[in-house]
């Protein structure tokens, strides 16, 4: 067990201060996340140098569409989630329950060298309670020239992200609501501290949001119109966004998204902003990556695999309009 970061002893207890639940553990007790844990007095990560999953994904997979389309990248993760949502899609590594083999962070670039991959993206689970592993597998990876990828609930503190942002490269952030009547009943979270790390990232590195539409609870043409202003206004109207279609999972029963409602909510959505894509559904429109000046067809998307059209590096190979898209 490495020691871990961004905590504070408060008599034979310790508080958590990577993230805004501010967890104070007993003794040989562990946080919400569950890979936290006081060790006699001293806050040690469970997860530090142990792993669950290790794939060469699409960058697509993550989903990432405007950071270098087309390429592998390496991905891992571990046990461990700050988050307690009741449609969790894998909810055996959020409750720590997935079986874990060794890793050192050293051992990562050159596991991303040997597969061709064009840098490391550390998702299936929460990173942010992985954090002194990513920390320091992120370093030594920037060293190299390979690129860093987080795919995150983004319920983080101030003082952790600053550590940690200058290392990433770019982050696909899942706001699952607005409204923090949702979090109360299905993640069990705060949305402000996720908002602002969608703020505070699209400073410094590529930012695509995620949005898991689920029936009966975020599907409103209200809770669209509110979340799609807010990306406008916040991050700007180039940020990509994904629109999802939930499937029951876990504790939840609501019904299946409908390809329906994904295409009713895109229809919101394409009102403020240029790039809306939609995942976990089959709908002849919302996957390829159009021109919004021009219409002209830049890539082509069937399922994970993408298919450079008419694209002029990172411009509209018709209009030469900016696409925004991240190649370096």
């Amino acid at each position: 067990m490495r020691e871990a970061l961004f905590w504070r002893k408060e008599g034979d207890r310790v508080r958590c201060e990577l993230c805004p639940h501010y967890c104070l553990i007993s003794g040989g007790k562990v946080g919400r996340c569950r890979v936290r844990m006081n060790d006699e007095g001293v806050l040690r990560s469970l997860n530090y140098g142990k792993v669950a999953s290790v794939a060469l994904d699409p960058i697509e997979k993550k989903p990432l569409y405007h950071f270098h389309p087309g390429k592998p990248i390496l991905s891992l993760g571990t046990n461990g989630c700050n988050f307690a949502c009741e449609f969790c899609q894998n909810w055996e590594l959020a409750n720590a329950k997935a079986s874990l083999d060794d890793i050192q962070p050293a051992d990562v670039p050159a596991l991303a060298k040997r597969g061709r991959s064009f840098g490391v993206a550390y998702t299936y689970n929460e990173p942010f309670v992985w954090y002194e592993f990513v920390l320091d597998t992120a370093r030594l990876c920037r060293a190299v020239g390979l690129k860093n990828v987080l795919v995150t609930n983004g319920f983080v503190n101030a003082e952790p992200l600053e550590e940690l942002v200058p290392f990433i490269d770019a982050m696909n952030i899942d706001i699952k609501s607005v409204r923090q009547k949702f979090h109360d009943e299905l993640t069990h979270g705060k949305v402000e501290p996720v908002l602002e790390t969608c703020r505070r990232a699209a400073r410094s590195c590529h930012v695509e949001i995620t949005n898991l539409i689920i029936p009966g609870h975020n599907d409103s043409q209200e809770e669209f119109e509110e979340l799609a202003s807010w990306i406008a206004r916040n991050l700007g109207d180039e940020t990509p966004v994904h629109l999802s279609a939930y499937m029951p999972r876990h504790r939840l029963e609501a019904p299946p998204t409908s390809a329906s409602t994904l295409l009713e909510a895109r229809s919101v959505f394409i009102n403020h902003l240029r790039y809306v894509y939609l995942g976990n559904v089959a709908t002849e429109i919302g996957s390829d990556t159009v021109c919004p000046s021009c219409g002209n067809l830049a890539i082509e998307r069937v399922g994970m695999h993408a298919r450079m059209v008419s694209l002029d590096d990172t411009r509209c190979g018709k209009c030469g309009s900016d696409l925004h898209i991240m190649m370096d």
